[in-house]
């Protein structure tokens, strides 16, 4: 049976997870109520939801192509020969 070999090892996954956390908890700052024609919400231009949200975000996303650019690292295993 041949070894499989994927190009991303466990630590780029785990990476990538945590970016992806990182993506949706962004977007979810962002939610809240919407100004309607009837009623105009200041909160859409609140500190959360235009500086700390899109900064998670974006944080997420660099976090998530260095999780896919890291060199996965190579086992004590891999290295000796059997």
């Amino acid at each position: 049976m041949e070894n499989k070999k994927f190009a991303l090892g466990g630590k780029n996954l785990l990476w990538i997870a945590i970016g992806f956390i990182l993506v949706v908890v962004g977007f979810l700052l962002m939610m809240g109520e919407p100004s309607t024609q009837e009623a105009f919400n200041p909160d859409i231009f609140s500190t959360r939801r235009i500086v700390i949200a899109p900064t998670v975000a974006f944080i997420g996303f660099a976090v998530v192509v260095y999780g896919i650019l890291v060199k996965p690292g190579k086992k004590h295993s891999e290295n000796k020969e059997q």
